[in-house]
């Protein structure tokens, strides 16, 4: 019961819970239908009331022009508070970019901050290691050895005896005392006025004493001081006879004959009484050297050669020896004086090219007779063969023409019939330079009766050289040759023994054309170095004497640079220039200047004494340095001999961010030089040397200033954070850019114009790949020479584009100052006269003069082909004119070199790791080249 009570009392209270719920549900729907309707009939009311207020036709007039009046009020003021709103967020849009703009700066700052922190950290390292660099070496300045010489004049020596003269040695017959390592060799001329040492019917030919009086004093080794003199220098020949001033008088050939003994010639033009009696004669003649330089007789008797017998312990300079009065080692051969008295001699050289010419082989000669009852002592059998085999090969049937004339045509008239046995020379000078210019090879034939040399052989390697005819010099092992122990003349001439008579023919066949025009060019460098006029030839002999007492030369003459401002007036400095907006990366340290060490190799650049002499043929001078100095192993940089080096990680290599903190590369660290050449275009400049700001390794910039007017006073120079010399051109000149100035104090010079615009990524790459090549040009813009083929007989210039290129424009290219004093002092002035006049081709020399020094051609990097300056005014280089006058540099360049030295090159330099795909934690060398 209870249970049926309890359910029926649960469903009651459903049941009214139910009830009470619909009945809610009812009531609020009640309300919100009464809520509508008063809404929309509120909304009815308002739109009946709109309508009836803005009814127009029931409004006057006046009320009509105050509603538009009104409305109009109401347009302004939202059209104002639009301008408001609009104003206030293009302000806003404004706020937010330049906020962007500066958040933007600031991040580029960071990271500018950053790679400076970072170059910082790297030039901390780098001071760490110079500094113990430093304390590891401890090595005080070397100082100067004690002076040999006494600062007297020589002592009263006894004299040399007879027999001890040929014995003459530089060790036993020369005083080392006089001439310490670091004398420079200093020289003493006896006046050739004042002291006359011939006999009393000889005198010198006059110019011949008045052009080497004029050439010695142009030579830094010549002093006036006899007490500090190494070496006492006595002109004496030619020397003439009263007899030979008249050309119909004889010799008495008897008395000559009796001079006459054993090969030997005792007659000499000399007065040995005068010879003793120099003042500074010492009593045996120690440290004379007696010239004896033919220039018009090319006799070879007693009356141009000084004989040994009485010279005691003086060497003897001359031409003509014979075999037992020669002292090899001690005496020295040289040409006789044929030459101008200096300057250009281009024009008396020949052409190089082409290799095969018109005879394979000539000679012109006619044997002198031999002196009456001498006969049988000079004469030798193979000399007859030689004869005769020469004519048959002459006559026989073979495609190579020769002209071998062993008769003179017409006769040549013998006035010394008592002259030495040996072959004369036929003709004129003019017509055997017509011939020799027609002849691959000359046949030279020494002399007979025992001469070593003589005036005439001689004269024939002179006239053969000059001519590019190729010396062939049969019994060369009897013979002396000019400056034996420097010039490597396997490398000039043909040196046969008379036995090689029979295979002559077979041997010269077998000779590549490489190879002549190799011999060729060798022996027109030889002439026009050593023997090609009065200047070259006295040069070349005290170099020889001083290279062979292991002497320095004297440094080179440098172009002191002066200062475009007064020396009270002091530029206007700006601010450091903000860098564009261009690619960042950590491109190297700050360091503070480094000059390349200078002069290191003074003592030591006799190691390279067959390179000097031959392949640069600049024995004459000393240069700060070489790019031609040897390279050690790579090892070095680590064992002993590291000081200096910074090796890329260390030595442990390294992609570009070990790359950016060390130089690497084969040699010590080092800096680079920029020289901007600069005329009327101050703001160009400015612009162009603000955009060296913070460039590494920069040491110096050094601008040639060419214009005749001064800077502005009121120009403001920018501060690169690198001195900034400016220097006054001596005249406007283009050559001026290669002066080699002693601001200069690195051996790499960066030439630039200064409209061209080089990233710094792309200069410090440049800067590297030169470290690698010293002794060529590395550069951008690359150049070639063009053969015209419709003309068939000239180079044009050409800046096309091609895979092949010449040349490197010295607008932006890296060259060693060496090359500055080799273009000054070494390059003829007709090149350099050239470029006066055209005010052009300063870089087709400068290109032409390191590829003749080298035969290598240039290195271009990146791709860059040409520049572009848009603020710039129209260049030259624009003009048709700048190109025909191009084409005619190259092909008056190649006149005066002989040849065009200019090779070709089919590759570019890039980075490495250019297009490499590396990993994403790496980077490349260089981000962008």
């Amino acid at each position: 019961m209870a249970n049926e009570f309890c359910q029926i009392k649960f469903f009651k209270i459903v049941f009214i819970a139910l009830v009470f719920l619909l009945t809610l549900t009812l009531v609020a729907h009640r309300k919100l239908l009464n809520s509508e309707n008063d809404s929309l009939l509120k909304e009815q009311r308002s739109t009946l009331k709109f309508e009836s207020y803005e009814n127009f036709n029931a409004m006057t007039a006046s009320d009509l022009k105050f509603r538009i009046e009104e409305m109009l009020r109401m347009k302004n003021a939202v059209s104002l508070e639009l301008r408001e709103l609009e104003s206030r967020r293009s302000k806003l849009q404004g706020d937010i970019s330049s906020y962007n703009q500066k958040i933007e700066e600031l991040r580029q700052e960071e990271h500018r901050e950053k790679t400076e922190l970072d170059r910082l950290k790297m030039s901390i390292d780098q001071a760490k290691v110079t500094l113990r660099e430093a304390l590891q070496q401890n090595t005080p300045d070397m100082a100067l050895p004690k002076k040999l010489f006494p600062n007297q004049l020589p002592g009263n020596n006894k004299p040399l005896a007879a027999k001890d003269i040929m014995k003459c040695e530089m060790s036993n017959c020369f005083d080392y005392s006089r001439c310490s390592l670091t004398s420079g060799l200093p020289v003493y001329l006896y006046d050739p006025d004042n002291f006359n040492i011939l006999k009393s019917n000889y005198d010198i030919d006059g110019f011949l004493k008045t052009t080497i009086k004029q050439t010695l004093g142009y030579n830094a080794h010549l002093v006036s001081n006899p007490k500090i003199a190494c070496i006492y220098l006595v002109v004496i020949g030619e020397a003439f006879s009263e007899n030979e001033l008249h050309p119909n008088n004889r010799y008495n050939v008897e008395d000559e004959q009796n001079d006459i003994q054993d090969g030997t010639i005792e007659e000499s033009p000399i007065d040995v009484g005068k010879l003793y009696k120099l003042p500074y004669w010492g009593g045996d003649g120690r440290n004379h050297v007696l010239l004896n330089l033919a220039r018009r007789d090319l006799s070879s008797t007693a009356k141009n050669m000084i004989g040994s017998k009485n010279t005691m312990r003086a060497i003897v300079v001359q031409s003509s020896y014979f075999k037992s009065n020669y002292r090899h080692g001690y005496d020295l051969v040289v040409p006789p004086i044929l030459g101008p008295p200096g300057g250009d001699v281009w024009q008396e050289g020949s052409l190089i090219v082409p290799a095969r010419r018109l005879y394979l082989m000539s000679f012109q000669g006619e044997i002198r007779p031999v002196p009456i009852g001498a006969s049988t002592k000079y004469s030798n059998p193979l000399d007859d063969f030689i004869v005769d085999h020469l004519n048959e090969i002459a006559q026989s049937a073979t495609q190579d023409k020769f002209l071998l004339q062993f008769k003179c045509i017409p006769a040549t008239d013998h006035r010394d019939q008592n002259a030495i046995s040996d072959w004369s020379l036929c003709g004129t000078d003019s017509s055997r330079r017509t011939v020799l210019r027609d002849s691959t090879y000359v046949l030279i034939l020494p002399p007979n009766g025992g001469q070593i040399s003589s005036t005439l052989m001689q004269s024939r390697v002179y006239e053969a050289l000059r001519s590019g005819a190729i010396p062939v010099i049969l019994g060369a092992d009897e013979v002396q040759l000019p400056y034996s122990e420097t010039i490597d003349w396997r490398r000039v001439a043909i040196l046969l023994p008379k036995a090689r008579i029979t295979e002559l023919h077979f041997l010269l066949r077998a000779v590549t054309d490489t190879d002549i025009l190799q011999m060729r060019r060798q022996g027109r460098i030889i002439w026009e170095r050593y023997l090609s006029s009065v200047q070259s030839t006295v040069d070349t002999i005290i170099s020889y004497l001083r290279d062979r007492l292991g002497i320095p030369p004297r440094p080179s003459p440098f172009v002191v640079a002066h200062s475009v401002f007064n020396s009270s007036f002091t530029p206007l400095r700006a601010d450091p220039p903000v860098p564009e907006s261009e690619p960042e990366e950590s491109l190297g340290p700050i360091e503070p200047p480094y000059p390349s060490p200078q002069y290191r190799r003074n003592y030591t650049l006799r190691t390279q004494t067959n390179e000097i002499w031959n392949d640069i043929a600049d024995p004459f001078y000393l240069y700060p340095q070489l790019p031609f100095d040897p390279v050690m192993p790579s090892e070095a940089k680590f064992l002993g001999s590291h000081m200096g080096f910074r090796p890329i990680g260390k030595g442990m290599g390294g992609a570009g961010k070990e790359f950016s903190e060390a130089l690497g590369g084969n040699y010590p660290r080092e800096q680079f030089t920029i020289v901007m050449l600069t005329y009327e275009r101050e703001q160009v400049l400015m612009d162009s040397l603000g955009r060296l700001y913070g460039l590494p390794y920069l040491h110096k910039v050094i601008v040639v200033w060419n214009s005749p007017k001064p800077p502005l006073d009121d120009l403001r120079w920018p501060d690169i954070g690198v001195p900034v010399t400016v220097v006054k051109a001596p005249r406007n000149s283009l050559n001026n850019r290669f002066l080699p100035f002693d601001a200069i104090e690195t051996e790499a010079v960066l030439a630039v114009d200064d409209d061209v615009h080089l990233r710094h990524d792309e200069i410090l790459f440049g800067f590297r790949v030169w470290r690698e090549n010293r002794e060529r040009v590395v550069g951008f813009p690359g150049r070639f020479h063009a053969w015209d083929i419709n003309s068939n007989q000239a180079w044009n210039y050409n800046s096309n584009y091609s895979c092949e290129l010449s040349m490197v424009l010295t607008g932006a290219a890296f060259v060693h100052k060496y090359y500055h004093y080799l273009y000054t002092y070494w390059l003829p002035q007709a090149i350099r006269d050239k470029v006066d006049e055209y005010m052009n081709c300063e870089d087709i020399a400068m290109n032409f003069l390191v590829s003749h020094i080298t035969r290598k051609p240039p290195v271009k990097v990146t791709s860059r082909w040409t520049f572009r300056c848009p603020g710039c005014p129209v260049s030259l280089s624009e003009d048709d004119t700048h190109f025909q006058e191009r084409h005619k540099c190259i092909n008056y360049f190649s006149q005066v070199f002989g040849y065009t030295p200019l090779l070709y090159t089919q590759y570019r330099a890039d980075s490495i790791l250019f297009k490499t795909r590396i990993p994403h934690d790496k980077q490349k060398c260089f981000k962008y080249i």
